[in-house]
């Protein structure tokens, strides 16, 4: 088979890999198996939750505390409320919000109690909010969450083998600063009781249900995810990204008591944050489904277990296109770098050029600082060149991957639509990412693997190449390549929905991993056709980009939200 049939094999195999790996699992009928989890059963408290906005201190707020109390109790929970009061500051802010004069907000948790057959073991918790924000009805936020619990703790309910109690924990005033889950933690005897803990949160609408975050040295804590997950979504470069934002959840209040804990969350759809159109109907299902199924899981396992997960050295764990998980040590990074830099440099040595090796480097560099500063100037025209709608940049999150696409095809065409000369030439496009690899192995070896992983299987197509089994080496390339590229396309997915409107230059990342799986791969393109290809690529970027700057508001926009004030749109 020719260099360019093997290309588009590569691809295909790419595109199918990332449409499995971004779309969430079939959402279990109302028919499923009562020990299952259904988010059509799952649905009916979303609908209930989501009729109308429920911010904290409002009658629907009340009215949606007594259905929760109720659908526990109808659970056989043991069912209390922890009464508070609002904060000062707290409370200005929700009036300001909401356009009201309340004197006084009361912050009132909801606490459920399903008991094990050994109540003197440390409880499994399942927190999230039943707050919203003042004109949303926020069935995703956290309508999902809340009714996810709801379900799953049905499902446990028909266990025998439960030893372990399950304390929910429904927390008010999320929304106003995680005021809930301060006061739970600072004074209810629950919180003394809890062993482990799962948070369920969203931002957005829809997408694939990831594990984000967990409590630290999370050797166990991941390996037992990763065995109860029956769609898995999470990935240990997640938990390190979200480490170093400002982020905040309920969770972030319960992590310093040291419990093992993990946090689920989707962030598709993201128009829908906080949205007056955050409705049941435009609610993803399959997200739902994702999220309550390893909240399920995870919670069945814990609640049965003698011993829940200690403290154990951080791992690197992924999901392999929500079909399973893989998890080691972060020590094999080192090795899988090792390959990568053996395969590639005794490929290399076969006929070593040191202009083409040269040549190679130069043109990644090139392809990373070049897409990289066209992404930040395109993403200034799209709007961000001043005060923006935080809302409305969130909405423009679908256009601005299109931009993002289009810039990365256009500034790789142009680069590389000449392959790199020989053997020479490809290592030394590699050689970049290679250094990259290990600089991100010794400062954040849990994430490292976005680049160790693929380095690695380069590395070994390369090996196959360099002892001249060229038929084998052929089709390992192609498979290779179409594994690296789908997950490169999943991964520049992710990451522009994670932090798109801020940092749109972070496809340079899956661009780069991309272009060292396929560029062996390539065919030839015509000078002509490559710069008429580019141009009109970018001219789309462009094109999408002032469609952005000069559009409208967005209607999802937060109802609080000043669309004329501070929106940077002309």
């Amino acid at each position: 088979m020719k260099s360019g049939k093997w290309f588009l094999v590569a691809l295909l195999l790419a595109v199918g890999l990332a449409i499995l790996g971004t779309t969430p699992p079939r959402p279990a009928q109302v028919t499923a198996a009562a020990r299952d989890f259904s988010a059509l059963r799952a649905m009916g408290d979303v609908e209930r939750i989501a009729r109308a906005p429920h911010p904290s201190g409002s009658a629907e707020h009340a009215a949606l505390r007594g259905y929760l109390m109720q659908r526990l109790g109808e659970l056989g929970l043991t069912v209390r409320t922890q009464e508070g009061t609002f904060p000062e500051d707290a409370r200005r802010g929700l009036n300001a919000r909401s356009g009201g004069n309340a004197a006084r907000i009361p912050l009132t948790n909801v606490l459920g109690l399903l008991r094990g057959s050994e109540p003197n073991l440390p409880a499994v918790a399942l927190m999230a909010h039943y707050d919203s924000v003042w004109g949303s009805p926020a069935a995703a936020d956290d309508g999902a969450g809340v009714a996810s619990i709801l379900e799953t703790v049905r499902a446990l309910s028909l266990e025998r083998e439960l030893r372990r109690d399950v304390v929910v924990i429904l927390t008010d005033g999320e929304e106003s600063g995680l005021l809930g889950a301060r006061m739970f933690f600072a004074q209810a005897p629950e919180a003394r009781r809890i062993g482990a803990i799962v948070n369920l949160e969203t931002r957005g609408g829809g997408g694939k249900a990831n594990l984000f975050q967990t409590s630290a040295l999370n050797g166990d804590v991941a390996r037992l995810w990763a065995d109860t997950a029956p769609h898995p979504a999470g990935t240990s470069l997640a938990t390190f990204i979200y480490s170093v934002l400002p982020n905040d959840t309920d969770l972030s209040v319960a992590l310093p008591h040291g419990y093992p804990a993990w946090n689920f969350a989707f962030i598709g759809r993201p128009g829908l944050y906080h949205s007056p159109m955050a409705t049941a109907d435009s609610l993803d299902r399959g997200s739902l489904q994702q999220m309550g199924e390893q909240t399920l899981g995870l919670a069945r396992a814990l609640a049965r277990r003698a011993e829940l997960p200690g403290r154990a050295p951080d791992v690197v764990f992924f999901d392999v296109f929500g079909l399973f998980v893989v998890h080691y040590a972060v020590w094999w990074g080192w090795v899988m770098l090792a390959v990568g830099f053996v395969g590639h440099g005794l490929l290399s040595l076969r006929r070593f050029e040191g202009r083409a090796f040269l040549d190679g480097a130069v043109r990644m560099l090139g392809l990373v600082l070049v897409t990289a500063g066209a992404l930040y100037l395109l993403n200034l025209l799209s709007g961000a060149d001043g005060p923006v709608n935080y809302y409305d940049r969130l909405a423009a999150i679908p256009r601005l991957q299109i931009v993002a696409f289009c810039v990365s095809m256009a500034v790789s065409v142009l680069l590389l639509g000449r392959k790199p000369d020989g053997e020479a030439g490809e290592a030394g496009l590699v050689l970049p990412l290679l250094l990259g690899g290990t600089v991100f192995q010794a400062y954040a070896p849990s994430a490292a693997y976005v680049l160790a992983v693929p380095l690695m299987l380069g590395g070994v197509v390369a090996l196959l190449r360099a002892f001249g089994l060229g038929s084998l080496a052929r089709a390992a390339g192609a498979t290779v390549a179409g594994v690296v590229t789908g997950y490169a396309l999943m991964l520049g997915y992710s990451l522009l929905q994670a932090v798109g409107p801020t940092m749109p230059m972070v496809a340079v990342l899956p661009l780069a991993i991309a272009v060292c799986a396929l560029v062996p791969l390539q065919p030839a393109l015509p000078l002509r056709g490559s710069q008429v290809l580019a141009a009109l690529l970018l001219l789309m970027a462009i094109g999408v980009s002032l469609w952005l700057r000069l559009d409208a508001p967005a209607a999802s926009i937060a109802a609080y939200s000043d669309a004329g004030k501070n929106h940077g749109k002309t």
